[in-house]
């Protein structure tokens, strides 16, 4: 079942390195308890698409393989995964024999799906054609060199406002500039963001000075994401949007939240330079 409080999980506490697998490593967070007090739109679509970087197991005559491995859980699952127990679970492997990758797979879906409460999609990507996924900046016009003076670090959704006049526009905004913080460790997470929307301009100026608000926000990455989703949708009412953030890797893993109100065609999954 669900844990309600973070206190008996294994972040920030020292834990010892698993040596056979072990899905009971898996540590489930209700979604809802995390949105608890969260009082904004809600998106209609949309995922936490995790990167694990140091995946391996054995082969049936026990050689090492490594892998990259890419797992998408839908936005509505009941359950987040918290992160160092994700890490300790892949880690299980380790010392696992495997005949094929493909068992892998399959076992990796039906744990995920066990504990999220949802389908998980998985990749396990070959590390030499992965070497090829080059870094890529997120594809967007940058707002980082708005000329801007920062009066808070605390969340001030009251800053989003569109210009005035607030002509239609189709546009895709990016900023390296946020950083939200681990509401257990109270260590910092560092995302690009990239936002996609149509309808009246929004003001860049005060998008970037409520993205630097959030600097001290204690918060999941999946829920930081549906906080600046709903709180642009209220203050600046677009016609479509979406909110994508890649955070830096910690422990192996990257997680990269996106949040919209319609479903993309496709979802970038190009590395950033952090990345």
């Amino acid at each position: 079942m669900p844990r309600t409080i973070y206190t008996d999980s294994p972040l920030g506490r020292t834990v010892q390195e698993p040596t056979r697998y072990d899905p009971e490593l898996l540590y489930p967070i209700e979604r809802a308890q995390t949105r608890a007090g969260m009082n904004h739109p809600v998106p209609s679509h949309g995922g936490d698409i995790w990167n694990a970087y140091e995946l391996s197991w054995l082969d049936a005559r026990g050689k090492p393989i490594v892998a990259m491995g890419r797992f998408t859980f839908p936005m509505d699952s009941p359950n987040l995964i918290e992160s160092k127990s994700f890490k300790l679970y892949l880690n299980s492997y380790n010392e696992e024999r495997f005949e094929l990758a493909d068992i892998v797979r399959q076992r990796m879906q039906l744990d995920l799906a066990r504990v999220s409460g949802k389908p998980v999609h998985v990749e396990i990507l070959p590390v030499r054609p992965a070497y090829e996924l080059s870094c890529q900046a997120m594809p967007g016009t940058c707002i980082d060199d708005q000329e801007i003076t920062i009066q808070t670090y605390e969340s001030a959704p009251g800053l989003l406002c569109n210009t005035t006049p607030a002509p239609f526009v189709r546009e895709t905004l990016v900023s390296e500039l946020l950083k939200s913080n681990c509401p257990v460790t109270n260590q910092p997470d560092w995302a690009s963001l990239q936002i996609q929307y149509s309808g009246a301009r929004i003001d860049r100026a005060a998008l970037l000075a409520y993205i630097v608000s959030l600097r001290r926000q204690n918060e999941f990455h999946e829920l930081c994401v549906e906080k600046i989703y709903g709180e642009l949708m209220r203050a600046c009412q677009p016609e479509t949007l979406f909110v994508y953030a890649r955070y830096t890797r910690r422990g192996g893993l990257d997680i990269n939240p996106w949040r919209a109100n319609f479903q993309p065609e496709r979802i970038n999954q190009a590395r950033t330079l952090r990345q």
